[in-house]
Formats: structure tokens, C-alpha cells, sequence
């Protein structure tokens, strides 16, 4: 399993529409084989920072929504309410 994580700075305004964006985000991720789950998180310091933490059973299956149709229209879309481009990492699950 692996995890990512994608950090976003919202323009001011904007976090209603981010926070309703990623609702129907969620809707469209569920059609894909891996996909787990995913959660939305608000910074305590800056309520115009996100972090989007989303769980995938491969890096495969997470490559395939991000080389997806649905991804490059969200990305596209994304940039008229985000500040700078947005940052992701990904994480493995280490078996103990």
C-alpha cells in the first residue's frame, strides 16, 4: 500500500469551493481500481492550506489516476483557485 500526500495553498476566497472540489474528487477517484480512501485536512496555522491524504493499494493504481483524463482536468481547473503549484509526496507502507 502506499500513501499521498498533496499539499495546497487555496487563494484567499477560495477554501468553500476547494473543500466542495474535493467532495466531488473523492466521487470520481472511487471509479478507480486501488483506491482506498482519501481524507481532507486544514491547516490550524493557515485556513488557506490543504493537505489532501489519499491511501492506494500501488503506486501503480496511483499512476493510472494521475496519467487519467479526470486527473489533468482537475489539475487544470485547480489552477484558477491555487496559489503556486501544489507539492505531493508519496509514502510505502513499511511491513513490520
Amino acid at each position: 500500500m502506499i500513501n499521498v500526500g498533496f499539499y495546497y495553498k487555496v487563494k484567499k476566497g477560495h477554501e468553500e469551493e476547494f473543500e466542495n472540489a474535493f467532495k466531488h474528487v473523492v466521487e470520481y477517484l472511487k471509479s478507480f481500481e486501488g483506491f482506498r480512501g482519501a481524507r481532507l485536512y486544514k491547516s490550524v496555522e493557515d485556513p488557506s492550506e490543504y493537505l489532501i491524504y489519499s491511501e492506494w493499494d500501488s503506486i501503480d493504481a496511483f499512476r493510472k489516476f494521475v496519467e487519467s483524463q479526470g486527473y489533468k482536468d482537475t489539475v487544470t481547473y485547480g489552477r484558477t483557485i491555487i496559489e503556486d503549484r501544489p507539492r505531493h509526496k508519496i509514502f510505502q507502507e513499511v511491513n513490520g
